[in-house]
């Protein structure tokens, strides 16, 4: 591999890295207005059922995508519970 193939492949890594984050942050914008929305609504911070429902369906997608699944569970695992913290200081007026 030449030097300009690998700087080929590293700057379609940041580009990918860079979408990564902006949709990272699209996502918990959104969460945190579930958050709000719960919190004023007296629902629960967690919805045990829906994230099962979730895994479930990301881990069919990873497969599909050729993704380790056990990887994406991980991932959106470590994404579900930054998001309960999140409603659970909301709900407790933090």
């Amino acid at each position: 591999m030449t030097d300009e193939t690998l700087r080929g492949y590293r700057e379609s890594i940041d580009n990918i890295d860079a979408a990564l984050v902006l949709l990272l942050a699209e996502r918990f914008k959104v969460t945190q207005a579930v958050g709000r929305y719960k919190a004023t609504s007296g629902l629960p911070p967690a919805d045990p059922d829906r994230e099962e429902k979730q895994i479930a369906r990301l881990r069919r997608l990873a497969e599909d995508a050729r993704l380790d699944p056990d990887f994406s569970e991980a991932f959106l695992r470590f994404i579900i519970r930054e998001v309960i913290r999140h409603h659970e200081r909301v709900r407790d007026g933090a």
